[in-house]
């Protein structure tokens, strides 16, 4: 549906808000409460992550990145109401300051053949750059995050639901407030793409994270799924599966870009799916969407 660009391209993205963690001891709490290793980045470093309830369900998925100065997380605009009083519950008792800095921040996607030999041009060795951090977030794309007032670089621009089909073709979560407390972080993947640490110690949810991987408690994955609507499609939308000539709730819309009635979206569904499964979007009946191969293998 979206194939990369020839050449390198900016995207400029609205709906990412930016949560700035500052102060002595931000890499010590930060490191308490989400699923990647903090300690392991350094300056210029970055890794998807999560933040999870006492349960090990989702406040949010994210990028967190070393700024130097401070630790940024980048995330869906919608998740901040919720997830930030939960991230600065346990702030009180540390040396850290947490706020929304989405004001202070623009954030731009970065997506071309030729992006790595670009940014080896005009970055240099590592990944700080006009006061910023770039995020690589899979081959040829990332995340470029400036200070308001920094001048993006002079390349062409695509849109957002372009980038939006880019992330999900590259298998990479993105929820939305509908789904605050639903999933597990290995429901969305996580662990397949280094989202997780295993051997980090304690931090919020981490038994359940633990027990899904070692006791193989999790039943579910995120899969992307392709096909064609017959209307306008919306993030937590039902979706159901075919079983001979019935259909029964199958999962609800992660994420999506659509393009008249072409749709590809990402969703969490039973692991042990066929590849040749047929779903549709609840109240289409026309529709039809089918699994699509996701870029790295699942794990545990």
């Amino acid at each position: 549906m979206f194939s990369i660009a020839s050449s390198p391209q900016l995207y400029p993205l609205t709906d990412r808000a930016v949560i700035s963690l500052t102060g002595d001891e931000r890499v010590k709490y930060l490191q308490g409460q989400i699923t990647c290793d903090v300690t392991a980045l350094n300056p210029g470093d970055a890794s998807p992550g999560g933040h999870c309830d006492s349960k090990g369900k989702l406040w949010a998925s994210f990028w967190v990145a070393n700024q130097g100065e401070q630790l940024l997380l980048v995330l869906n605009r919608s998740l901040v109401t919720r997830q930030l009083p939960e991230l600065k519950k346990f702030g009180v008792f540390s040396k850290v300051d947490i706020d929304d800095a989405s004001e202070r921040w623009q954030v731009c996607g970065l997506a071309g053949e030729g992006l790595s030999h670009w940014l080896s041009h005009e970055v240099g060795d590592g990944n700080l750059w006009q006061g910023g951090v770039i995020i690589p977030v899979a081959a040829e794309h990332a995340l470029l995050v400036l200070p308001k007032d920094a001048a993006l670089p002079d390349l062409p621009r695509g849109s957002e639901q372009e980038w939006q089909g880019l992330m999900i073709q590259a298998g990479l979560p993105d929820m939305s407030a509908e789904h605050q407390g639903e999933y597990i972080p290995q429901m969305l993947n996580l662990q397949a793409i280094g989202g997780i640490s295993f051997n980090k110690g304690c931090y919020m949810g981490q038994e359940t994270v633990a027990r899904a991987k070692y006791r193989g408690a999790n039943k579910k994955a995120m899969f992307i799924l392709e096909g064609e609507a017959e209307a306008e499609v919306t993030v937590n939308q039902d979706l159901e599966l075919q079983l001979g000539d019935n259909w029964r709730r199958a999962g609800t819309v992660l994420s999506l870009c659509q393009q008249g009635n072409h749709c590809l979206l990402t969703s969490v569904l039973n692991k042990d799916l066929d590849a040749d499964t047929v779903l549709r979007i609840k109240d289409q009946p026309g529709s039809r969407l089918r699994l699509r191969a996701l870029p790295y293998k699942l794990t545990d």
